[in-house]
């Protein structure tokens, strides 16, 4: 940490009109750390560092040290986090997500996610990547981009769902000079764009086309090309390259500005070329670093032993074998107060603070200047406390605003408050022992809950539960955390384990103990997942789990007692799936609601199921239901048949169902009459009822032979084979045979009905001949029905029906 008894501008360096300061963060941990020798990736905002042995440099070994590779991850205060050992191919990359898992890109095309504990997640940049090899990468916190050795590119623009996208063809023969990538939250199509300096020129591509700059630029000329080194401002707006000539030249991302060009006299291109924020650009050759601001100048730092350059959105982390220091541009407000000969009323305040603590007078002539600008001059020492690494002038400037709010009679104090809390979160995680030397503009952009996160996946579960409740945010999934950390690293027996996570959970109520009793699963502790998950408050959580420990019958008990019928029907589907039919019965068969939700099912969408269920329940009549239920649903006649008899073969073992038995029967031989009248005609008689059946033979003009047998066989009655056949005949038109029949014989329906259906087919010439063999009451009423007005008088009178007469 910065020297408090210095003053605060002690560091400060110019670079025309802004000032830079470099602080030392840490004094590393580690020791005899030549990083010469090493390849580093280092997270964004303040995150763990990644090494590997570079394995172009020659490495001296030092006792106890390992010959086999391997990546180590430091804090940026260089403790060590884990050591994973490597055997898994040749390197090509090392990155970080957001969320600090280690990216690892292989030769082969495989990018495998590793969290702090070791554990990875692999996936593949495809059959191309596989093929043709990866020769390069770029990576950046939600992304990255591979280079192939056919000089394709495929993209990865989502870490969380890693879909392989092939870009446009950039058209090259061999390697680019250098190449950037520029993500898709900073360019105007939302796609990822990747810049390549090949020949005198950069070429942009995205996934629908490769643009040569050098043939579409009108106001710059790319012609101080090959470019060596490449790198993208923070927002993406601004491109540094660094040409053959030992240039820096700082241009727009659209190519369409020219901002500043800047002379290195170096021929040999940097190691490294990154962003201080957006202001400046750092350059890194062996034991130089070169910051080179916007209008030309620069400042030159000098280093003995070998560095890494780690840019951030608001200055750029170095890394060397002692110390971690961090150069950034001094903030506008903290310059407002602390810059040389300032009379700002920040700087005034400030002043006016210090004379105070030494009861100088001076402290009041200092606030009575400032009066009218004292409310600004408090939110600026209170923002520039933010800025500060020092405790010492973080409690000066903090009590410098207090000071100026006591002589305010209206001020909200609500900013003061947060800061104040910001601070003490910010100086906890700084801490070398935890070793996140995250700013309170990174804080401002990752948020507290990402940083809670990331002490969560340090195991530093306490500190991040400190936070949280510090914060008033929600602390539920810290303890879920830690409770699966504690599991995956404790060595007490089971009983003790589950007591403990018990107990620290009843403190949150509510808490789901799903997530720990998987991972005891996992890690091979069934009985620990077991016990933990009586405890969890959510079926829907429990019942899953359980499935996956293969405890089946305590999920199907669990889904019952939760009452979730949807839950229910999840478990009895996976038991169907696995289990022979038998044994899925024997599981559920003293379950009622289980039984039920099944049949309720199984009539709706499985039929032959629900007729095995009710087989092996011995409910053999509703096995006999299902069965002619579904003979009635089958077309083939065959089929139909002989599902039929066996329904009533059924049947016929129970005397108290002889009227199915014989329904069943006489469909049987109704369909069997059908099929030899549909062989006959050609026309379809199945599924027709006995009196269907006959009025259709009667229509296609079987009255004689296949009627008579119909009526005999099933004992058609009288008055109903009368009316069929009068409605047949009727519907043909037949109007000869109708007479027939009414002169055949008394009806035994009467007349009527002939007057009524000859009356409905509009024919009132037939219908009057059957009049006069109806009843004399009702002649006139028929009459008038068929509009024979005459005829219905006098029938009328006849009767001396005198409101018949009044009537027609």
């Amino acid at each position: 940490m910065p020297d408090v008894s210095s003053s605060p501008n002690a560091d400060w360096q110019r670079l025309q009109d802004r000032f830079y300061r470099k602080q030392e963060m840490y004094t590393m941990l580690w020791k005899s750390m030549d990083l010469r020798k090493y390849y580093l990736a280092g997270a964004p905002y303040g995150g763990p560092l990644a090494m590997m042995r570079d394995e172009r440099k020659i490495l001296l070994l030092q006792k106890q040290q390992p010959v086999k590779p391997m990546i180590s991850v430091y804090t940026s205060a260089g403790k060590l986090i884990e050591q994973i050992q490597w055997e898994r191919g040749h390197i090509i990359g090392l990155g970080w997500t957001e969320m600090e898992q280690l990216v690892t890109v292989t030769e082969d095309g495989v990018v495998r996610l590793y969290d702090l504990n070791g554990d990875f997640t692999p996936f593949s940049l495809g059959k191309d990547a596989k093929d043709n090899m990866v020769i390069d990468c770029q990576i950046w916190p939600t992304g990255l981009v591979a280079l192939t050795g056919n000089f394709k590119l495929i993209a990865i623009t989502n870490f969380d769902e890693p879909r392989p996208k092939l870009l446009a063809d950039p058209g090259l023969n061999e390697p680019p000079h250098s190449w950037a990538v520029i993500p898709p939250q900073y360019t105007l199509s939302g796609h990822v764009e990747v810049l390549l300096a090949t020949g005198q020129t950069v070429i942009v591509i995205d996934p629908k086309e490769a643009q040569d700059q050098a043939s579409l630029t009108l106001l710059l000329s790319l012609t101080q090309g090959p470019f060596l080194k490449m790198a993208v401002s923070p927002n993406g707006k601004l491109l540094a390259l660094f040409t053959v000539t030992g240039r820096v030249w700082v241009i727009s991302s659209d190519f369409q500005q020219d901002y500043s060009s800047f002379n290195t006299e170096s021929k040999v291109a940097p190691q490294q070329l990154v962003w201080c924020a957006n202001d400046s650009v750092v350059l890194y050759w062996d034991k130089v670093v070169l910051m080179v601001g916007p209008h030309g100048d620069f400042i030159k730092f000098s280093y003995e032993e070998g560095i890494h350059l780690i840019p951030e959105i608001d200055g750029v982390r170095i890394i060397t074998s002692d110390t971690c220091e961090f150069l950034q541009k001094v903030p506008d407000v903290t310059e407002d107060i602390f810059a040389f000969g300032s009379t700002s009323p920040s700087a005034l305040l400030y002043d006016a603070f210090e004379h105070f603590t030494r009861k100088s007078p001076r402290a009041d002539e200092n606030i009575r200047s400032i009066k009218e600008d004292l409310p600004d001059a408090v939110d600026i020492c209170i923002r520039a406390a933010g800025y500060e690494f020092s405790h010492h002038y973080q409690k000066q400037l903090l009590r410098a605003a207090s000071f100026g709010k006591s002589f305010l009679d209206q001020y909200n104090s609500e900013q003061l408050v947060n800061m104040n809390q910001t601070l003490r979160v910010l100086n906890a995680v700084r801490f070398y022992e935890i070793g996140i030397p995250i700013t309170y503009t990174q804080l401002e952009r990752a948020t507290p809950e990402l940083l809670i996160n990331r002490l969560m996946n340090r195991n530093h579960h306490l500190l991040a539960l400190r936070v949280a409740e510090y914060l008033n945010l929600r602390s539920d999934k810290i303890l879920v955390h830690w409770a699966c950390t504690k599991i995956k690293k404790a060595s007490e027996d089971e009983d003790t384990l589950c007591k403990t996570i018990v107990e620290k959970f009843a403190s949150k109520p509510g808490l789901s103990y799903a997530e720990p009793a998987k991972t005891a699963y996992k890690i091979g502790q069934p009985k620990l997942a077991t016990k933990l998950l009586d405890y969890e408050p959510r079926a829907a959580a429990q019942v899953p789990l359980l499935i996956d420990m293969q405890e089946d019958e305590a999920a199907l008990v669990k889904a019952i007692e939760s009452g979730d019928t949807d839950l229910v029907y999840f478990v009895l589907f996976h038991l169907k799936r696995k289990l022979p039919l038998g044994e899925f019965f024997r599981l559920i068969n003293n379950k009622p609601l289980a039984c039920n939700l099944l049949e309720v099912y199984c009539k709706e969408q499985d039929k032959e199921l629900l007729k095995d269920f009710y087989y092996q329940d011995d409910r053999r009549v509703e096995s006999a239901n299902v069965t002619l239920a579904d003979a009635y649903e089958t077309p083939d006649f065959n089929d139909k048949v002989g599902k039929m008899k066996a329904a009533m073969k059924i049947y016929q073992d129970d005397k108290q169902h002889a009227f199915e038995t014989k329904a069943i029967e006489e469909h049987i031989r109704l369909l069997q009459i059908q099929i030899q009248l549909e062989r006959e005609q050609s026309t379809s008689f199945l599924g027709l009822s006995v009196s269907e059946t006959l009025k259709k033979c009667i229509v296609l003009g079987q009255t004689s032979k296949a009627a008579s047998k119909l009526r005999t066989d099933f004992k058609i009655p009288e008055k109903r084979y009368w009316w069929i056949k009068l409605q047949a005949l009727v519907e043909i038109r037949d109007w000869e045979e109708l007479d027939k029949l009414a002169k055949s014989k008394k009806s035994p329906i009467g007349y009527e009905p002939f007057v009524e259906e000859c009356e409905r087919a509009k024919q009132p010439r037939e219908a009057a001949k059957y009049v006069m063999r109806c009843d004399p009451g009702v002649r006139a009423s028929l009459f008038l029905r068929i509009g024979l007005l005459k005829e219905a008088a006098e029938q009328a009178a006849v009767v001396k029906d005198f409101a018949m007469l009044r009537q027609v």
